[in-house]
């Protein structure tokens, strides 16, 4: 679908330059000489990098759709993670580095969504929110409860939150997996 340079508003997936673009930032500019233009911040979505970019009305760009599936998390194979199409049953596998250090919170069978564009896998959703068991929790220091302290943990996925003094090691707490930070204690 075709649009005016004018009409790019933040969040809108776009082609240029041979490649997908998020516009992050827009701000229409009406200068004293010359027409009016909408100077968009852009960030790549295959590599990251990000562009400052000048469209005019008259200029037209095209708008992508992403399309957004759910995927099943299956198994870790050496350096790429093996996902499962919840329709076709098909399996997919994308590098550990295309997640990143939120790739620690899979778990088996976990449902995930993936954003694809042409087939190709750009972006991943994972839940909000994980439990998860603490394996190490420091002990608490006598005489810091004036304030409200928090102490390390370690997590059975090997990541290190921080967590309210009245976590002990062995008990289960939701983590939110966009922070990477305790939420609370799991029921």
């Amino acid at each position: 679908m075709k649009i005016n340079g004018n009409e790019i508003r933040p969040g809108n997936v776009i082609e240029h330059q041979g490649s997908i673009w998020v516009a992050v930032k827009t701000q229409a500019v009406k200068p004293g000489k010359g027409g009016a233009f909408n100077q968009v911040e852009l960030k790549n979505l295959i590599d990251g990098r990000k562009l400052n970019e000048r469209f005019r009305a008259d200029q037209t760009v095209e708008r992508s759709r992403l399309e957004q599936k759910d995927f099943q998390y299956l198994y870790p194979e050496g350096e790429r993670l093996v996902f499962m199409d919840m329709e076709s049953y098909e399996q997919i596998e994308i590098e550990r580095d295309f997640i990143g250090e939120r790739a620690a919170f899979l778990q088996d069978g976990m449902t995930v969504t993936l954003e694809m564009h042409e087939a190709r896998p750009i972006g991943i959703r994972l839940p909000s929110q994980v439990t998860l068991e603490i394996t190490e929790a420091d002990p608490v220091v006598k005489g810091q409860t004036a304030a409200s302290s928090y102490k390390p943990a370690m997590l059975e996925n090997g990541l290190r939150v921080m967590v309210p003094p009245f976590i002990q090691s062995g008990e289960r707490i939701v983590v939110d997996t966009e922070e990477m930070s305790y939420v609370k204690r799991a029921d």
